[in-house]
Order: C-alpha cells, then sequence, then structure tokens
C-alpha cells in the first residue's frame, strides 16, 4: 500500500520536475528572491531563505528521482532480459547488470572486439565478391582491391597490437 503510494508520488513529481513550466517557476521563485534582496538588506534571513528552500527541495527530489531511476532501470534491464532470452543472442548476458563495473567492462570489450572482427570478415568478404565480380568496371575493381588491402592491413596491425 505505501510502497504504491510511494511509487505515484514519486513518479508524478519526477515528471512535474521535468517540464518547462516547472523550471519557469522556479526562475520565478529565485528572480523574486533576488529582487527583494534591497527591501530586507541583503540580510542573513534573507539568504537563509534561498538556501534552506533549495536544500529542502534537493534534498527531497534526491529520494524520488532515485526511486524512479532504479525502477526504470529495473524495467529496462527485465525488457532487454526477455529479448536477449526469446532472441538468438546469448543467454548468458541476462542478468550481467549485478556483476562488477570491472567485469561488466570485460564483457563489454569483448564484444566489441567480438563486432569488430565480425565487420572485417564482412568487408572482406565484400571485397572479394566485388573484385571476382565478371561485370565490374576497373573503378570498381581497384576500389575493391584498396578496401581488400585496408581490411589485411588493419587486420595485420590488430595482430601486431595484440602480439606486443
Amino acid at each position: 500500500m505505501i510502497e504504491r503510494v510511494f511509487t505515484t508520488i514519486a513518479n508524478r513529481v519526477a515528471h512535474l520536475a521535468g517540464l518547462p513550466p516547472t523550471f519557469a517557476i522556479c526562475v520565478l521563485i529565485v528572480v523574486v528572491w533576488a529582487a527583494s534582496g534591497p527591501i530586507f538588506g541583503f540580510s542573513d534571513t534573507w539568504q537563509l531563505v534561498i538556501n534552506t528552500g533549495t536544500t529542502i527541495v534537493t534534498f527531497l527530489m534526491v529520494f524520488l528521482i532515485q526511486n524512479t531511476q532504479n525502477r526504470d532501470g529495473a524495467a529496462v534491464q527485465a525488457k532487454l532480459d526477455e529479448l536477449i532470452r526469446v532472441s538468438r543472442a546469448h543467454n548468458r548476458f541476462i542478468g550481467i547488470e549485478h556483476l562488477t563495473e570491472s567485469e561488466v567492462e570485460e564483457i563489454r570489450d569483448k564484444c566489441e572486439r567480438a563486432a569488430k572482427r565480425h565487420d572485417r570478415q564482412i568487408a572482406e568478404m565484400a571485397a572479394k565478391k566485388a573484385v571476382s565480380g565478371k561485370k565490374t568496371s576497373k573503378d570498381d575493381r581497384k576500389i575493391a582491391d584498396a578496401a581488400a588491402k585496408k581490411t589485411v592491413a588493419a587486420k595485420d596491425g590488430s595482430k601486431k597490437k595484440a602480439a606486443a
């Protein structure tokens, strides 16, 4: 019961806080406060009003927005997990959000290396296909040859880096 009420309030406040009129109201409050400075002689009390008000609002907003972000993140993660589960993707990626940052970074690096290998393979196949094609012009063959050489050079460069 209390969780449902808190969730409703957190969602509503987070939504309202992000609206342009909310920002405009906050700017107006600051302008009115600044304009009232001469009236109150720029006293300590005058400064305390804005400091206290902003501190209280910030303190409460941190918890509300964090709650909203936690739920949004968990919902997105559940959706991604379901997409992974029902697709040809690897199920071992489900739940990696619970790993340490260094473990996630290691998985991310492996995925990036695999993607680069895949991109190189596709480029090599396209270059070979273009070179072997009967209906290609001399210019097309030169471009395909250059692409194939570039791909092979990139592959050799990455091997040299790995060996070092």
